[in-house]
């Protein structure tokens, strides 16, 4: 088995309401001194076989075509 970690997150530029209402929540707890916040989505994925190679084609896949709206957001994969 091959482990992945996919992280997706809003390209830069686009607009993260879900990040400007955490950072304003931190702020209001009394958590001083955050410049921004920006959310995102982790996937944890488990594929069998032992090619990494091919395990991150299948997985750069899966986010192109669902995982991920390429569009407006960025991904990265790590094989854990």
């Amino acid at each position: 088995m091959i482990g992945a970690r996919v992280t997706v997150t809003l390209k830069n530029g686009v607009l993260d309401p879900q990040g400007k209402a955490i950072e304003h929540a931190l702020s209001g707890l009394g958590f001083d001194g955050i410049g921004s916040v920006r959310q995102g989505k982790v996937f944890d994925v488990e594929l069998e076989g032992s090619d990494k190679a091919k395990a991150e084609a299948e997985l750069k896949a899966m986010c192109e075509k669902l995982l991920a709206n390429t569009v407006i957001e960025d991904y990265a994969i790590v094989l854990i």
